[in-house]
């Protein structure tokens, strides 16, 4: 079944706008139910006492389970239905949320992240595939930058409402505050969207390509916790999968990826390129600078929340400034723009030290929202524009994926160096110099990378 009408039946505003609220809340609830638990993270080690790496495990086993499952389940949407992977997913997500707020032990709140993953990747591999489906290439700008500035928000009243709820409800209360919003979106979805989207209905799945291709990300992110031969030797045996997955989807009937979209579209491969060296130099940042503001800070998690709600407040309110503009210009002008930011920004943050000023810190990460806002919409405006139609699923996931991916390998920057210079110990005050030089050499990492993603943000060439 092609495009039919949603909320009323037919194409029209009303409908659109249903489909655009929806999108819209669900692009909210995840990136702020993440951001709330960066500032929960000291609460939770300390209940748990938990070691620096398996914290890191909270936010990392979330990541890695989405980032397994996002291209399997945008593929599948495009086959039986984008609208019922979506309510599935949302369905998954608010069901964890329930069982991480009851979590007994540090294992089962990890089970319970990797849980809210598998739904996320359900939400994230159809929400903007729909949007896409439902807007013309005229409007995509537009509503991509709406929908981008969701997820900034979600971003922007995470870290101050979570640090807020943590403070005076204790951290299980976050997961137990998302739960209303997850009902809300099911409701919507089962009594306002009629329609459904699935363009490859009647193609198969590749299981076995999505075996190898969550088996491969899985040894790649375990092995970056594990600074050992080991370690080592799990990275190799994850590149040597991602290496046998592309050369089974060349040959595989009905492929989970068309590897033709990256050889035949040069905006496509390097706007998906430039999005996972942006989020690999940038997701970190948030983790890293929660547990900087209260252990070396000592601040309540409150307050370094209402700190870190700078960059995603300049997010939301540039995010649809800088959609809109990629609608008018080339999108590769506004998101190199972007990237060239993102990298001073981090830039800054190498030199940082016990005795920063919080107003430095506020100032760098203004600086890095402006970034975000100028690269983010634009890149996703381009890539889901350089597509036919029978691939949004699959392009959206793409998108969601190089997200997933390049935020886990920023966790994995993040793990790999705590192992390293700290250990398998509680961050205490013995530690605090340890910590500040792992800090900081994350920062020396994510600014080159960053760099050498405005290369490949401008070697994508021309949409129009």
């Amino acid at each position: 079944m092609g495009i039919e009408g949603v909320c009323k039946d037919e194409y029209n505003a009303t409908s659109k706008g249903c489909v655009l609220l929806v999108a819209t809340l669900a692009s909210f609830l995840t990136p702020f139910i993440g951001s709330s638990v960066n500032i929960a993270l000291p609460s939770i080690g300390k209940e748990f006492q938990m070691d620096a790496v398996l914290l890191s495990w909270i936010s990392t086993s979330f990541l890695l389970s989405a980032a397994m499952f996002l291209v399997p389940f945008g593929r599948i949407a495009d086959i039986h239905g984008r609208k019922k992977v979506f309510l599935s997913g949302i369905s998954i997500y608010t069901l964890a949320c329930l069982l991480s707020a009851l979590s007994p032990s540090a294992g089962v709140l990890i089970a319970s992240r990797v849980m809210q993953g598998i739904g996320s990747s359900m939400i994230f591999g159809t929400g903007v595939a729909i949007l896409t489906s439902v807007f013309p290439a005229g409007e995509r700008g537009r509503v991509l930058g709406i929908n981008v500035a969701s997820v900034y928000l979600g971003l922007s009243l995470g870290p101050f409402i979570g640090g807020a709820i943590t403070e005076h409800f204790g951290w299980r209360a976050i997961f137990l505050a998302n739960i209303p919003l997850g009902l809300l979106i099911i409701l919507l979805v089962i009594g306002k969207i009629k329609g459904e989207w699935a363009e490859a209905r009647g193609e198969k799945l590749d299981i076995i390509g999505s075996i190898i291709y969550g088996l491969s990300l899985m040894a790649v992110m375990y092995g970056f916790s594990q600074p050992s031969a080991s370690g080592v030797a799990l990275i190799g045996m994850g590149l040597f999968g991602a290496f046998t997955f592309f050369k089974w989807e060349t040959k595989a009937g009905s492929p989970l990826l068309e590897i033709n979209i990256f050889r035949a579209n040069r905006v496509f491969t390097f706007s998906n390129l430039a999005a996972l060296i942006n989020y690999s130099a940038t997701f970190g940042v948030a983790f890293l600078l929660s547990l900087y503001l209260q252990y070396i800070k000592g601040l309540s998690p409150q307050n370094a929340g209402l700190i870190m709600v700078a960059q995603p407040i300049v997010m939301t309110v540039f995010s649809p400034f800088a959609g809109r503009l990629s609608d008018r210009m080339e999108p590769r002008v506004v998101a190199s723009t972007g990237m060239a930011l993102i990298a001073i920004g981090l830039s800054f943050f190498i030199f940082l030290n016990e005795k920063t000023a919080l107003a430095l810190i506020v100032a760098d990460l203004a600086l890095l929202g402006l970034g975000f806002a100028l690269f983010s919409s634009p890149n996703t405006n381009a890539i889901m524009s350089s597509v036919s139609r029978k691939f949004y699923g699959v392009a959206s996931g793409i998108v969601a994926t190089m997200r997933m991916t390049g935020q886990m390998l920023s966790m994995g920057v993040v793990m790999l160096l705590f192992a390293a210079y700290i250990g398998r110990i509680p961050i205490t005050p013995p530690c605090y110099p340890l910590f500040l030089k792992s800090i900081r050499s994350a920062f020396i990492i994510f600014s080159a990378l960053c760099f050498a993603g405005i290369f490949a943000s401008l070697a994508r060439g021309k949409l129009r």
